[in-house]
Formats: structure tokens, sequence, C-alpha cells
């Protein structure tokens, strides 16, 4: 931290870019053999270990559209954002090992607010055991922009995609769904009540693991450990960033196979369900399409049933049929109706 006469905060400009990329990164250090050269040279240098292939995947989260800083502190964004793209290094069942970090920050930043940020993404690397190779900083005019690009590697034979799956099939989802959306719709209403009376002091003991669902989600890192302790390989796989509608759908079109998804096999938190019934919302709707839970669905061959039934991180909600049958949510009451995606979408005018 800087130290600073008076608490005053430390303007960005008084660092300079070069200044501020050594202040904020000289927290970090090297953790994997496969990081050649991280921080501090022109470019990154990296090197597959046995003949692994290497993954790399990126995601940009923009303020007012991905994040609200209202409710959501630097140092959970920092991670969050770590989080989100390790998500889709384990949906490729690989092992994550670095990332880089790219930011792009308004004037009205405070060095201290970066240092908020960056220190989320510490505590991100440390306990994922990744390194941060790399990055940018330069200046926004619209708020904070923050693009993370994560890499990682697998053996070729154990890397896993979207297509693949086959019919007959068991569709499979790690953890439980829809707390994150809950907990968002927490916070957004607490932001509402503050507007009206800054005084407030929200009572959220009862949401607590919704609001932690949406502020610190974590990664399924145990996954692809797992899976290989078990000796399975899926057939296809995806992490749920977009509501799990989304995400069957995108699995179905790239295997070109249909689903079947049972209503009462999606795995649901107790505080969702009394979460749901308090904002008048339906709880197979918000797995559904919520968001933002960043487990992962992967299909598998029946001749591993037998590996994974009873194993208290997975749960089979359905299967997969032939293309023609279509995708169907095959209701409580037994009723089939089409699979619709109604996933949440950053392309369109409202983030609602």
């Amino acid at each position: 931290m800087l130290e600073n006469k008076n608490n005053e905060k430390t303007r960005i400009s008084e660092l300079g870019e070069f200044g501020l990329i050594d202040h904020l990164t000289k927290q970090f250090s090297i953790k994997n053999t496969s990081t050649i050269k991280g921080i501090g040279d022109d470019a990154a240098v990296i090197v597959s270990e046995k003949n692994n292939q290497i993954v790399i995947t990126t995601d940009l989260l923009v303020e007012g559209v991905h994040f609200d800083l209202s409710y959501m502190p630097l140092k959970h964004l920092g991670y969050k954002a770590v989080i989100v793209n390790l998500s889709d290094v384990f949906a490729m069942n690989a092992k994550a090992t670095q990332i880089t970090v790219s930011v792009a920050v308004s004037n009205r930043f405070p060095v201290e607010a970066l240092e908020e940020l960056y220190a989320g993404i510490a505590t991100a690397a440390k306990i994922y055991e990744i390194d941060v190779v790399g990055g940018d900083t330069t200046s926004s005019t619209t708020g904070l922009l923050l693009s993370i690009t994560a890499i990682g590697q697998a053996p070729k034979e154990a890397i896993v995609y979207r297509e693949g799956a086959k019919e007959n099939d068991l569709l499979v989802v790690t953890g439980d769904l829809g707390a994150a959306y809950m907990g968002l719709q927490v916070l957004e209403r607490e932001k509402e009540v503050f507007k009206v009376n800054p005084q407030s002091q929200p009572d959220l003991d009862a949401y607590t693991y919704l609001i932690e669902r949406q502020l610190k989600p974590e990664a399924r890192k145990d996954i692809p450990k797992l899976l290989k302790e078990l000796k399975v390989t899926p057939t296809s796989m995806i992490d749920i960033s977009d509501g799990l509608s989304s995400e069957i759908l995108h699995l179905c079109k790239n295997s070109e196979v249909g689903c079947n998804v049972y209503e009462d096999k999606i795995p649901l938190d107790p505080q969702v369900i009394s979460a749901c019934e308090e904002f008048n919302l339906d709880s197979t709707m918000v797995a559904l399409s919520g968001g933002e839970d960043y487990e992962l669905l992967f299909t598998v061959g029946t001749e591993d049933f037998p590996k994974i039934k009873g194993n208290p991180h997975l749960t089979i909600i359905g299967h997969i049929t032939h293309k023609n049958e279509g995708t169907h949510l095959i209701t409580r009451a037994n009723t089939k109706i089409p699979l619709v995606a109604r996933g949440w979408n950053s392309m369109e005018e409202s983030s609602d």
C-alpha cells in the first residue's frame, strides 16, 4: 500500500503507467514450472508440460454492464474476474496455469482503489495456484473495464469440447444452481432501499450463501481432478455462466443432439427456494435462466453411471436424445415442454 500524508488518495497520474504497473504487480510471484518469464518483459514466455495442449480464454467485464460498484467491492470484483475465466479453463477439463490482467480506468479511481482490485486478483491467483504473467493499464472515459485472459493446459486426450455428446449420454451438473441470480436480486433490492433511506442497515444474514455466490463465486477446480480419479472422461462439457438452459442448448447444438431435462432433478439450495418464494419467482426458471453459477455441465456415457451415482458433487439431471426429438424440460407434472434459452445476454440494451 502507498503511504500518503493526511490520508489523501493517490492520483494514478502521480505514478504514471509503468510506475502503476510496477506498483500493482510487485506482489505476484511465479508458482508454475510452465511459466518461463512472467511480468517485466515485452511478453510472457510459457511452455507446455509433457506435450500438453494449451487452452486460452478471455473475458471483458464492463462497469454498468457486468458489475455495479455500488454493491460490488473492488476486491471481490478482482477475485470474481479471475474466477469467471478459470471456470472456462476447467470446462475444457484442463488445469489453469497463468492469467494476464488488463485494466482501463477513469480518473475517478485513485491508486488505492486499484490496489483493492489487484488484492482480489492476487487472492484468486494464490488460492488457484496460477501465475499473473502480464497485462496492461490504460485510461478510460467510461469508468472501469477489466479484461482477463486465462491460460491452461491438459493432455490432448483429456481435453473436453462442447461437441461430443451422444444419444443416451447422461446430462450432469456440479453443485447447485440459481443462487448467484437470487443473490443479485437481494443486492438490487437493498440498493433501491438505500436510495430511499441512506441510513438503513440491511439485515442480510438470511441470504449469506446467495450473496457469496454473486459477489465471490468459486470455479470448479476440483472437478477435472475428481473426474480423473473416477476414471471418467466427459463426452462434452461447458461452464454454466449464462443460465442452465442456454448452456444445455449450446451443448446440444454443438453435438447435434437433443435432450430431456427433468425439473425435479435440478439441484437447488434451500436458500434459493426460500428466496424465490419471497421474491415470487419460479425456482426452476431461476435455475434455468439465472446465470453466473460457474458450475460445470457435462455429459457422460451410460457405462460411467456406476462411477458417478451418489457423488455429492454431481447430479444427473437428464439424458441426451436424438437430434430430431428436440430439447425438452420434463416438468414435475410430467409435462414435456420445449427448453428455451432465456439466459442473460450482455448484447441486449437492457441488462435486466
